[in-house]
């Protein structure tokens, strides 16, 4: 290792760390996983980062294993940012907001990809702007994450992912070279076909793989609103090229390739952002379900007001709330008695009803008051023919206390789950709405077969059909670990049968990696390892994630804590 550091060293400006804190901190993320890598990187600029690829390939070349694994916040929950060889870390140089352009529709930010976005959004907020695909972790993820997974939160109901804001990136790929990738109009995309260099050879050698599996490719499009899971091989060109029998036409996009591919196809270090305007005007709507058949119609109602978000969580997480009331009054601060008044309405409504199965959440905004107050109004009438209580919120701090449940009873549950450790491995499947009266209840039963080996939540996204569940579990026990396969292969099973993907926002890494010919199928899956080929031959950047990964092999670095 210390060799390994000092020739990273000779070439490197910025910093090389391989002490044993700093692998420490560095094997880890939210994951149940730990990869000791051998150095950490902290490159100042992009000819660091290309030195670095330039340096791989040539040992790569003379036999010699070292791979580069990208990493930002470190809050990914799969095993993405995990490797043992070379972490290249972009938080600690690569954190400027270069330029924000304020325009009539919003805007747009060049950022780089270890900006954290809590910095981020103070200063676009300055501004009365927002990049509105943030995940639940926005207080301690960064940017090159929120690429590299495609993420996606709250506001994607209204607003989409990740790869519906990206104008442009900035990426260093196997040539060691920094390049500018970003859609491509019919013309410019025929005249970079025409291009000698690698950049050329890229684009010639992806679209010989398109177009000769154009049908195969659209058939593995996932039928959802969201997804993470595989390339997105079928998102490189326009939805005006989507009709197989015209020819191409419209813009050939390698960015929404690149975003969501974790890091396997090259380092990502600048990115060109659209960006939207703040509401000036936001009121939150509760709906309290005790019976989950009305569901999928709940839903298809309360989406015809056009929400800006649509969260929920379960009655296993509203009980967590019950039980750790003075902690939930602590982490909302203020005045006790003046807390307990607020949570008062919803004692009696336990009282009377009990608890319910699942509590929707539903943001509305509007920059008009009075559309807003209207648009509210006539929401709760036609919910109300339901029968199940309402809830309308009069300010951000009534508010506040329902957010605070949804955020923080799982982690209030870990705390006190008695030497359990967090375990995401079933944390992102997405079905259509209109199944989720079917698919929850069954969803119940598989994880209750399991419920001597584990404690769970659901929360998620109502809206898409996206949920989260995040076991705790106690990973030294051997009979518990081998609970992780099993209960994967089960609910992935179920989530096929209904058409949906095993990951909308959190991606593949190392925990879903292996179920990907489970839900593409081997020659998509093939697809996939071509693609991986044609960006990275030496197999450079983050092995393991997206393509060759077993299960086996995935288990084997399961941390026990």
């Amino acid at each position: 290792m210390a060799l390994l550091k000092e020739e990273i060293k000779s070439f490197l400006k910025g910093d090389v760390a391989d002490d044993s804190e700093t692998l420490e901190k560095y094997s880890k993320d939210y994951s149940l996983f730990k990869i000791k890598p051998k150095v950490v990187v902290f490159p100042k600029d992009a000819e660091d980062v290309g030195n670095l690829v330039k340096f791989a390939d040539a040992q790569n070349k003379k036999g010699r294993r070292i791979n580069l694994t990208a990493r930002s916040g470190g809050t990914d929950m799969t095993g993405g940012p995990l490797g043992d060889s070379v972490v290249v870390e972009f938080t600690r140089y690569f954190n400027q907001i270069k330029k924000i352009v304020v325009s009539s529709d919003g805007g747009n930010v060049v950022v780089q990809s270890g900006v954290y976005y809590r910095d981020f959004e103070k200063e676009l907020g300055k501004k009365g702007l927002m990049f509105p695909p943030y995940p639940a972790s926005k207080n301690i993820c960064a940017v090159g994450g929120m690429l590299a997974n495609n993420s996606g939160g709250e506001k994607t109901l209204a607003y989409g992912k990740t790869e519906d804001y990206v104008q442009e990136l900035k990426v260093v790929l196997s040539d060691g070279k920094e390049h500018i990738i970003k859609p491509l109009s019919k013309s410019e995309f025929f005249k970079k076909m025409e291009e000698k260099g690698f950049e050329s050879d890229l684009y010639r050698e992806l679209w010989r793989l398109i177009d000769k599996n154009k049908a195969l490719i659209q058939k593995a499009r996932p039928n959802v609103s969201k997804n993470s899971a595989g390339y997105a091989l079928w998102n490189i060109w326009s939805p005006s090229n989507l009709d197989l029998t015209k020819p191409f036409i419209g813009y050939f996009d390698l960015t929404k390739l690149l975003i969501g591919s974790q890091g396997t196809l090259g380092l990502i270090t600048e990115a060109k952002l659209r960006l939207v305007p703040v509401k000036k005007y936001s009121r939150l709507a509760v709906v309290f379900l005790s019976d989950l058949r009305p569901l999928a119609d709940i839903v298809v109602e309360i989406l015809k007001f056009k929400p800006e978000s649509l969260e929920s969580y379960d009655d296993k997480t509203f009980r967590v709330a019950l039980r750790y009331f003075p902690e939930i009054f602590k982490i909302m601060g203020g005045n006790v008695l003046k807390l307990a008044f607020q949570f008062l309405p919803d004692v009696l409504m336990l009282l009377r009803g009990g608890v319910p199965k699942l509590v929707l959440m539903i943001s509305f905004t509007s920059d008009d008051k009075v559309e807003l107050e209207e648009r509210l109004t006539r929401f709760k009438k036609a919910v109300l023919k339901f029968k199940f209580p309402i809830k309308i919120t009069r300010n951000e701090v009534e508010a506040e206390k329902y957010f605070t449940i949804r955020r923080q009873s799982f982690r209030l549950l870990r705390e006190h789950a008695g030497g359990k450790s967090t375990a995401p491995f079933i944390d992102d499947f997405i079905v259509q709405p209109k199944y989720l009266p079917e698919f929850l209840p069954k969803l119940n039963e598989i994880l209750d077969k399991y419920k001597d080996k584990l404690i769970y939540t659901i929360a998620g996204h109502p809206g898409d059909g996206n949920f989260h569940i995040i076991p705790l579990m106690n990973l030294k026990d051997e009979q518990v670990r081998a609970v992780i396969p099993r209960l994967s292969e089960e609910v992935y099973d179920l989530v096929l049968r209904y058409n949906g993907s095993i990951t909308a926002e959190h991606n593949d890494g190392l925990i879903r990696t292996p179920y990907l010919e489970k839900m593409f199928g081997k020659e998509v899956v093939k697809l996939f390892v071509e693609t991986k080929k044609i960006f990275d031959p030496l197999n450079i950047f983050n092995p393991g994630k997206k393509t060759n990964m077993d299960i086996k092999t995935a288990m084997s670095y399961v941390n026990p804590k």
